[in-house]
């Protein structure tokens, strides 16, 4: 090869890096736009700013149609919006183009569980419980219990309460929903002893604490209803449930 073929060569190949790289990083600057534009658009939804949030998401998904989390942004501000077949259709592209996203797995299936798509809903908490890459599936199970909970179907809501505390027994949120759905169900002892456990284990929760009162003051315990009244009026004085016990009054029932 003549030195002008080899130069005309490499200069072919130097351009076809620069074409790359500009291309690579024109990529880059639209990702980031987008994931920008979406982050915006969740904090107007969560402020209630409807529209604001509508104008960055679709900006969002004409920076990024394929990014599985934009979608899943779009369906929540869909949802919200009272369009339901656009909100279960965002989240089924979400799912299409990030199958193995367990976030979004269980944003879809808050949504199913709200619209009483109970199965649904909680088929898909745990898909995500179930998912290697999500973090804490001891939520997803709590998720599924509330979800079965609405639904009126205690006794499968208690179970998921149940693997959400074998995998984290330390999971108040849990604690709580099991506790709390004994004693809707008039299984004082029951509740009582759950309860329990988990004070007797782990760091105090206003949710648990209150809870604890209500057990003992059904149960006839005015040493234990005092004793736990005083120690949420101590430790979460500006707490919801310090308010709401000061609502009750110290002895009533």
């Amino acid at each position: 090869m003549s030195g002008r073929c080899r130069a005309a060569a490499l200069c072919g190949a130097l351009l076809a890096l620069g074409l790359g790289g500009c291309s690579s990083q024109h990529a880059k600057q639209k990702h980031d736009a987008a994931n920008y534009n979406m982050q915006l658009g969740m904090a107007y939804l969560n402020r209630g700013e409807l529209a604001l949030a509508k104008d960055k998401l679709e900006r969002a998904l004409k920076e990024n149609p394929e990014d599985p989390n934009v979608h899943s942004a779009m369906a929540m501000l869909q949802d919200r919006l009272g369009n339901a077949d656009k909100a279960d259709a965002e989240f089924k592209a979400a799912l299409r183009l990030g199958p193995r996203e367990p976030d979004i797995l269980n944003n879809y299936a808050v949504y199913l569980c709200r619209t009483g798509r109970t199965d649904e809903g909680v088929k898909s908490f745990e898909e995500a419980a179930h998912n290697p890459l999500y973090r804490t599936p001891e939520v997803a199970y709590s998720n599924a219990g509330v979800c079965l909970r609405a639904a009126k179907r205690d006794t499968q809501a208690a179970m998921s309460f149940q693997q959400a505390l074998q995998i984290k027994p330390n999971f108040a949120e849990a604690a709580y929903q099991l506790g709390e759905l004994d004693f809707e169900r008039g299984e004082l002892n029951e509740s009582r002893d759950e309860v329990d456990r988990y004070l007797g284990a782990f760091e105090a929760t206003p949710d648990l604490l209150l809870l604890r009162v209500r057990i003992a003051r059904k149960q006839g315990d005015r040493l234990s209803a005092e004793r736990y009244s005083s120690q949420l009026r101590r430790d979460f004085p500006g707490s919801a449930q310090a308010r709401v016990l000061a609502g009750l009054g110290r002895d009533s029932g």
